[in-house]
């Protein structure tokens, strides 16, 4: 049995044997489709001009940065960070480890940052700007740098930057700041928790570091890196890492360069504890912090200097030369 309700004013002859979808009429479809794709498609371009519209001025913001830094004096190396902050005078909150519940992610100096309090202990309910904020004054990073993360971070859980909220574990989500091949974590395919750091790697990573008192170099990070993406490659059959991805594993290993002045003594107590050294103070010391454009320059002698990309190590890039296939590994 059919059951119509109709206003008083409607018009409706269904004669038996009649289907739903003869009482829509195809010219109203036609226009709802119209007028459904219209505002998909201004919708896309009004996103994709305020997109380019914020990272044209983004960088234009960054490269200002870049240029004070090198006119302006920095600040003395011991208040690097800003009076008022946690940290300041090297002065750090207290270090609790995390409990049952508290949200980690693979980032250490993130989780550092929720173990002394300075994200909230619970690493949950966490805003982006908030976030913002505290990496600018713990750890010295320019202010468009704090900005592109967190908002690269918001877009990618889709997530409003202004108004949005995360917890640690969010970022998690393969390949937002998690990827394949890290240096600290082994891949979540073979691992599955990333929020806890991986022991023998980390100490196979310090182990290797050959610069002035065993502390890390561009070079250690570059050997290192190209050792690990040929691992990755060969135990993970979920392995991926594209272009963009490699750039932001180095970006992570440069933060040991640049932020953490390849340190091994305070990168060990970083990366295996998660916890900021009592006296610690970043190693950038330009008034307006480490800006995008300077980092670069690190991040590429990183990138650039892994031999297995090139060497045939590494299935994906001997593939466009014609050698191993890009689903097979190398062996080890």
């Amino acid at each position: 049995m059919l059951h119509v309700f109709l206003r008083p004013d409607a018009k409706v002859c269904i004669k038996e044997g009649q289907g739903i979808a003869s009482l829509i009429d195809p010219t109203t479809m036609a226009d709802s489709f119209l007028v459904t794709a219209f505002e998909r498609i201004l919708l896309g371009l009004v996103s994709s001009f305020v997109d380019a519209l914020t990272n044209v001025g983004v960088l234009v913001w960054d490269i200002s940065l870049t240029l004070y830094n090198v006119v302006a004096p920095n600040r003395p190396a011991n208040h690097v960070v800003p009076a008022g902050y946690p940290g300041a005078g090297g002065l750090w909150p207290q270090y609790v480890a995390p409990e049952e519940g508290d949200s980690r992610c693979s980032c250490p100096a993130l989780n550092a940052m929720a173990n002394h309090g300075i994200l909230p202990h619970s690493g949950r309910g966490i805003s982006f700007r908030e976030m913002n904020a505290a990496i600018r004054a713990t750890y010295n990073f320019a202010p468009t740098f704090c900005f592109f993360v967190p908002h690269y971070a918001a877009n990618f859980l889709n997530r409003s930057y202004w108004t949005g909220t995360f917890d640690l574990g969010d970022l998690d989500a393969h390949n937002c700041i998690e990827h394949d091949a890290s240096l600290t974590r082994d891949d979540q395919h073979v691992a599955g928790d990333q929020a806890k750091p991986c022991v023998p790697l980390i100490e196979e990573l310090l182990a290797s570091a050959s610069g002035p008192g065993g502390d890390l170099t561009t070079a250690d990070l570059s050997r290192f890196s190209g050792k690990r993406r040929v691992q990755a490659q060969q135990r993970n059959p979920r392995f991926t890492l594209a272009f963009p991805h490699k750039l932001f594993s180095s970006s992570n290993s440069s933060t040991m360069l640049t932020i953490f002045g390849g340190k091994s003594k305070d990168l060990r107590t970083v990366l295996l504890e998660e916890r900021i050294p009592e006296g610690w103070q970043p190693r950038i010391r330009h008034p307006m912090g480490l800006t995008m454009t300077a980092f670069q320059l690190t991040v590429l002698r990183v990138e650039l200097g892994i031999r297995e990309e090139v060497d045939g190590s590494f299935a994906g890039w001997s593939a466009l030369k014609g050698g191993k296939k890009a689903g097979e590994r190398p062996k080890l």
